[in-house]
């Protein structure tokens, strides 16, 4: 497979590592063309040289570029790209510490009941991470299998690792459609699953997925399919936890494995 860089993403990626668009245009030129003066530097960059100038400085504070002194024009070039690895690393060590305290604070901020709305697929994997943090059993009514999303393809191998180093299990009770339409669907489920499938008349295109004390409820879904225009919402509340689960075990002891 052919991946195609624009220069947008790669202007996003210099971005995330703490460069600015100047200092980036900056160290690409370098990295091409090699040792060179503050002129050359301006006219290759397409930057004024007084900018030029202390964008460089700012490159070699950072360790990016280094400065070649002589007796007449100083010149400058780029350090070897494997510096941006050490600037990402630098940048997950400082994430490091203070994410325990920012989960701190998260956990302690979550009230006792809410409610909110999640979108499209980053809703998705956002509940995915709400579902690893949680770490306990999933309970699925009018499940579509839109998990397996292709779109979701990275995210999803990611989160079934995680939540099978967790033992987490997945109860779900399918859509009728499911049975007919994709019978060995089931099979390629990755993770720790118990099923059941609901009567062919009580299909929709909603589904209740309750873990701890969370109730999501996905509308305007399709079989195998997840969307950007699909809705969650998100209700945060032990007591509707509670007893949508008592619903689930009526449900399920209403439906049928096979």
């Amino acid at each position: 497979m052919v991946l195609f860089i624009t220069i947008n993403m790669i202007t996003e990626i210099y971005e995330s590592l703490g460069l600015s668009p100047n200092e980036a245009k900056i160290y690409e030129s370098l990295i091409g063309t090699g040792e060179s003066g503050i002129s050359a530097i301006s006219v290759n960059a397409k930057i004024h040289r007084r900018n030029a100038y202390d964008a460089i400085h700012r490159l070699i504070d950072k360790g990016l570029v280094f400065e070649i002194f002589s007796s007449g024009e100083n010149k400058y070039n780029a350090v070897d790209p494997d510096k941006l690895t050490e600037l990402l690393s630098e940048k997950q060590t400082s994430l490091q510490k203070i994410l325990p305290e920012l989960k701190h604070k998260f956990k302690h901020r979550l009230a006792p009941e809410e409610a909110y709305i999640y979108r499209g697929l980053e809703g998705q994997k956002n509940i995915w991470r709400d579902v690893l943090r949680v770490g306990q059993e999933n309970f699925v009514v009018g499940a579509k299998g839109g998990w397996l999303e292709p779109k979701l393809e990275a995210s999803r191998e990611a989160f079934f690792k995680e939540a099978a180093r967790k033992k987490i299990k997945f109860h779900q009770i399918f859509d009728h459609e499911i049975k007919t339409l994709n019978p060995a669907f089931v099979k390629t489920w990755p993770g720790n699953l118990e099923y059941r499938y609901l009567p062919k008349e009580y299909s929709t295109n909603s589904i209740i997925h309750v873990f701890g004390d969370y109730v999501i409820t996905y509308s305007g879904l399709e079989l195998f399919k997840l969307k950007e225009d699909t809705v969650f919402f998100i209700l945060h509340s032990k007591g509707l936890a509670d007893s949508y689960r008592k619903w689930f075990w009526f449900m399920w002891n209403l439906s049928k494995r096979t």
